[in-house]
């Protein structure tokens, strides 16, 4: 049992240092397109800028929709969170490559960011009444209300991480399935249905992440 435990380990910890190899390498990606997009910034996009201007546009008017103009203030958080996901489960696609957010560790992270900033900002915006929120509309009624508001608000984080997880993952075998399968045209359907499955995802966890932080800020009462 002992070398079976032994490689069991050892082969989580190299699963582990991939993954964030390839993490690295999405942001390095990332930060290398964003440079050739503005490196020469003009009044008539082309090439590099015209396609990133359009994505950026696109989570901005979705940010606009979604949260108001107020909620422009957190496009950085959103957006970021929205090119890193939308590129980490296209990698998986490309055979030979693994999604970092197949892996319950990095979809986790996220979510624990997206919780933190949503009562953060509820509680900058609202002070110490912010509390009141979890303790229902009259005081009698909050032995009931706490508990349910309070897994109510930590099954979030939970939703977020293992929705994203599970289907990335399921993507990633179901490919890695069919490839070996039939690995010459047969797959091309499955890679538009992934690729469909992979932008949907990624549009799912920016949808949540900017209800929940708008409903922190409108949790007035």
């Amino acid at each position: 049992m002992e070398p079976l435990l032994f490689f069991e380990t050892h082969w989580l910890h190299e699963h582990h240092l991939v993954v964030v190899a390839y993490t690295w390498f999405v942001m390095a990606a990332l930060a290398l397109v964003s440079f050739l997009a503005t490196r020469r910034i003009r009044l008539l996009p082309g090439g590099f800028q015209n396609v990133m201007e359009v994505i950026i546009g696109g989570f901005d008017a979705l940010l606009t929709d979604t949260m108001g103009p107020q909620g422009r203030k957190f496009f950085p958080l959103i957006a970021t969170l929205g090119l890193y996901i939308l590129t980490s489960n296209l990698l998986g696609l490309i055979p030979g490559f693994e999604s970092p957010t197949a892996n319950l560790n990095t979809t986790v992270s996220m979510a624990i960011v997206v919780f933190a900033m949503t009562h953060i900002v509820g509680i900058k915006i609202h002070g110490m009444k912010y509390i009141k929120q979890f303790m229902g509309p009259v005081w009698w009624l909050t032995p009931l209300m706490l508990p349910i508001e309070i897994i109510s608000h930590l099954s979030r984080p939970l939703s977020l991480s293992v929705r994203l997880f599970g289907n990335i993952m399921g993507e990633d075998i179901v490919l890695g399935v069919v490839l070996l399968l039939v690995p010459l045209l047969v797959p091309l359907p499955v890679f538009a249905l992934m690729i469909f499955t992979s932008c949907i995802q990624t549009l799912v966890f920016m949808l949540l992440a900017m209800m929940y932080i708008a409903g922190a800020m409108e949790e007035a009462h």
